[in-house]
């Protein structure tokens, strides 16, 4: 293992937070999560090839190890708390009552998504990646992140007050 391979890690850390909240709804199992994938990329570090993109590939093994969980527990996690997982701005972003309402409907419209639609929503819209680098992460077709996308939009739209306007 390399130091470059242990300062790529650590760099992409608050992504891999990030993500794994929006997976596990609360920051204490997200912190567990990201720990765990962090143990098993570090005993790994020999199987990661060169070239490839440290952040995919720790947010397949975070997704791998969410989805052993919950076929272990078969419960589903509590809805993400922006204050406990530091995302709270200060009210910068959402100054007006009506921001911070529609900030709140989004959380909650998204955290009743299903899971599949949520963790391509969530790589996609959140953490920035191509169609392809999620397709890549899911081991799924680039077809099926776009199904999945077009469907979480459908979802969230009606639940957010809007309507499916033009594509821009």
């Amino acid at each position: 293992m390399t130091d470059r391979f242990r300062q790529d890690l650590v760099a992409i850390v608050p992504k891999l937070r990030r993500f794994a909240l929006s997976l596990a709804g609360n920051q204490p199992d997200a912190d567990d999560l990201v720990q765990s994938a962090c143990v098993k990329a570090l005993k790994n570090a020999a199987q990661f090839c060169e070239g490839t993109r440290m952040d995919s590939w720790m947010y397949r093994i975070i997704q791998t190890l969410w989805i052993d969980d919950r076929r272990r527990s078969k419960t589903r996690g509590a809805q993400v708390d922006p204050e406990a997982a530091g995302l709270n701005d200060g009210g910068r972003a959402a100054r007006l009552p009506e921001d911070r309402m529609m900030l709140d409907m989004a959380r909650d419209a998204m955290g009743a998504l299903p899971e599949k639609q949520r963790i391509v929503l969530s790589l996609v819209a959140i953490e920035g990646l191509s169609y392809k680098e999620a397709s890549d992460v899911l081991e799924v077709p680039v077809g099926t992140v776009m199904s999945r996308l077009s469907r979480a939009r459908d979802a969230l739209l009606p639940q957010l007050g809007m309507s499916k306007g033009p594509m821009q």
